[in-house]
């Protein structure tokens, strides 16, 4: 018997939920104005381009949640490339979800990092988790929801940054703080940039395979993507490094539940 994945309830404007003594602590700081709430076009155009590849021999609608939709802007991409199928944004911020609804999508606002996300066992036939994973306390809690969530043989298509990217391997060995990482939510210290994301676990690719398969999920592809905020000169050198997935700025991974 199929599973009806539970319809997301979508209200006209989603109120900011009010910050109950059990939520999550880091629930405030993604509410914050100026708080990145999409990592950009080219994510976007990313993730559209896996997902095409996944649903090419799909037979019939799949259904696709976006856990950590943010603004809504990547699953807009997507869903309009991808016609055919139902697509549902999940995320905790009502600020970007009222982003994602002018857009057109399904959204809720919940907890990303579970548990108890807002659907049914092995209703989803593909999950994505785009630059989320690094966000998340409990990333172990947040990946059983998803393979709960999937159907048997159902997909995760993941992207996080890459702790081991090339750039970094220089920095870290000059007593630099590495890209991507964090000591503070207030302000960025003993590394270049200026813009405090949250990122609170990274990952080298054998560090996020060996955890995915830890997990119960089996890795079907681990690829590499450049990363939008590379200076100009370096682009070239960048892309390069993309066919060497270990050293690639951004890991990009397709897992499948069993």
């Amino acid at each position: 018997m199929a599973v009806t994945p539970k319809t997301p309830k979508t209200p006209k404007t989603p109120k900011t939920p009010k910050t109950p003594k059990t939520a999550h602590p880091l629930q405030e700081f993604y509410s914050r104005p100026g708080v990145p709430l999409s990592s950009g076009p080219d994510r976007a155009r990313r993730q559209a381009r896996m997902l095409a590849g996944l649903l090419r021999d799909f037979a019939g609608p799949a259904v696709i949640v976006d856990v950590g939709c943010g603004d809504g802007s990547a699953l807009a991409v997507a869903a309009s490339r991808n016609p055919a199928h139902r697509f549902a944004g999940i995320d905790w911020s009502a600020g970007a979800l009222r982003r994602a609804q002018d857009l057109g999508l399904t959204v809720v606002c919940a907890d990303v990092s579970g548990p108890g996300l807002p659907v049914a066992d092995g209703a989803a036939d593909v999950v994505i988790m785009s630059e989320l994973i690094e966000h998340l306390v409990d990333p172990d809690g947040a990946v059983a929801e998803v393979r709960r969530v999937l159907r048997p043989g159902g997909s995760l298509l993941l992207s996080t940054p890459n702790l081991a990217a090339w750039y970094n391997r220089g920095l870290l060995a000059a007593g630099i703080q590495p890209i991507f990482s964090e000591v503070s939510l207030t302000g960025v210290f003993g590394r270049p940039g200026r813009v405090v994301a949250g990122h609170l676990r990274l990952f080298t690719r054998r560090a996020l395979t060996e955890f995915l398969t830890a997990s119960g999920l089996r890795c079907v592809t681990v690829a590499g993507a450049r990363y939008h905020d590379v200076p100009r000169p370096l682009g070239p050198l960048d892309r390069a490094f993309c066919r060497w997935p270990s050293a690639a700025s951004i890991l990009l991974v397709h897992a499948r539940k069993e």
